[in-house]
């Protein structure tokens, strides 16, 4: 027997094939367009990431050597997406998480900031879905007003799709990162719908984040007609896959932004420093799992403008072996606020700053550096969690630089075990969709399958780096405002 999962990123979709042992038996890929308007602008087109989904699904198909029982479905989170309900066509491109075109908004709506993160455990930042869903009713009413109007976020605009538009549904962990969803109650909020301009109405049906959640159409997904069985947000997904089912377990995601939950059990955990409090998990019998997280923006989308940008170098795997070619960043720190910064700092008019370039900087000193940048901010939020991390799980595609593993167990002064499943967050897709079709029978018998690939013993620091790193931070902040 074996699972389904579609994860759909940020820069692309991935889609594995996971066996019952949890192997993953095959996999496809397939990249789609990023859109960057204006400064500070970031779009997807909805049919580009569709087009990406059956393309990267149909490739780990045809590698299967068993034919799935079910489907799950991971995403990036906080995008907003509109599409008509019943052509299932999106009037306008969506707006991604990193887009801060939603200050202004954030501005004018901050006296309510305190009531907002109440309900929500979250804060007024562009990030959010809802601000970017009000940023569309002022500044795009042909779209807003356009057809029979669906709103929701990637999840749900995939399960549409899916299901050929039968079902338009989301689960707690996504919902609860738009701003519109009450994590004590449990349920969309009138009252911010009404703050941020959006009509309830047009929102998905809150699901269970495992269960039976809808079917696959036959005749737009590659001729199957399968379970739907699980859904979560992509970090939540992560910490699933992680096996992070405890509370006090934590791991970080290094993927396009870095993404540090620690489970908090069934406890709603505040943070007065930045962290977020969001929904993990919700069982079918509708307990709700939370967790406590701290979102960095840019870290691999970092090394991918250091690629991409500069033409430093010519693929992320490249830049352990060229770090490694000096001993230190020789006095260069690299704060990759590209899109603002997240926690703790929650400034979305901080911008990228390379400080202490002398005649001497070379490009490995850069490159080293962006790894340095990843650790100390993860470091950041470690501090800020002001929590025991006995260990620390790391994932994700920069969780394969072994240079950056170590720097990273050295700042924060603790171990780090990689998996040797580093693709967690399809991997949580999967587990949720086995758990709600019955492929597996519980979190334990999920734990088990949970293998480590190595563990990353810290070394003595002494500080210096980090102290730097705190001072460059200063000079990034408030840029552009």
């Amino acid at each position: 027997m074996s699972v389904l999962a579609i994860d759909a990123g940020t820069t692309g979709v991935t889609a594995l094939v996971v066996s019952e042992d949890g192997r993953i038996e095959s996999r496809g890929y397939e990249e789609f367009a990023q859109h960057f308007p204006r400064p500070g602008w970031v779009e997807h087109a909805p049919e580009e990431i569709w087009q990406a989904t059956l393309a990267a699904c149909r490739a780990a198909l045809d590698g299967a050597a068993t034919a799935p029982r079910c489907v799950g479905v991971t995403n990036q989170r906080e995008t907003a997406v509109l599409w008509d309900r019943t052509t299932l066509a999106a009037p306008r491109r969506a707006i991604v998480w990193q887009d801060r075109r939603s200050s202004d908004v954030c501005d004018r709506l901050r006296a309510h900031e305190p009531r907002v993160s109440e309900l929500t455990g979250l804060r007024l930042d562009p990030y959010f879905t809802g601000t970017k869903l009000a940023w569309l009713a002022e500044n795009d009413p042909r779209s807003w007003h356009a057809g029979n109007l669906a709103i929701g976020t990637v999840d749900s605009y995939l399960i549409a799709r899916l299901t050929n538009g039968r079902r338009h549904v989301t689960d707690p962990s996504n919902a609860s990162r738009t701003l519109l969803y009450d994590i004590t109650r449990g349920t969309w909020s009138s009252e911010l719908c009404e703050l941020f301009g959006v009509p309830e109405d047009a929102l998905p049906e809150l699901v269970p984040n495992y269960g039976e959640i809808g079917r696959t159409s036959p005749e737009v997904f590659l001729g199957l007609d399968l379970p739907i069985s699980g859904v979560a947000g992509d970090q939540q997904a992560a910490l699933f896959g992680q096996a992070c089912f405890s509370p006090g377990d934590v791991k970080c995601t290094y993927g396009t932004g870095s993404f540090i939950l620690v489970n908090t059990g069934d406890e709603i955990v505040r943070s007065a420093a930045g962290l977020l409090t969001t929904v993990a998990w919700q069982a079918p019998s509708g307990a709700l799992t939370y967790a406590l997280e701290g979102a960095v923006f840019v870290t691999g989308a970092a090394v991918q403008w250091l690629r991409d940008g500069l033409g430093l170098i010519q693929s992320a795997a490249e830049t352990e072996a060229v770090a490694r070619t000096v001993p230190d960043s020789g006095g260069v720190v690299f704060v990759p606020a590209l899109t603002g910064l997240g926690a703790p700092y929650w400034d979305p008019d901080a911008r990228g700053t390379i400080l202490g370039i002398t005649r001497g900087t070379r490009r490995a000193h850069v490159v080293r550096a962006t790894l340095e940048a990843i650790a100390f901010e993860v470091r950041d939020i470690v501090e800020t969690m002001d929590l025991p991390v006995p260990v620390l799980k790391a994932d994700g595609g920069a969780s394969a630089n072994d240079l950056l593993m170590q720097l990273q167990a050295d700042q924060i002064g603790t171990p780090v075990e990689r998996p040797v499943v580093q693709e967690t967050t399809a991997l949580g897709a999967a587990f949720l969709a086995g758990l709600g079709a019955g492929i597996w029978s519980s979190q334990e018998e999920l734990r088990a399958t949970w293998r480590l690939d190595r563990r990353f013993e810290p070394a003595p620091e002494n500080g210096t780096g980090y102290a730097l790193w705190k001072k460059a931070v200063d000079r990034a902040r408030d840029w552009a405002s």
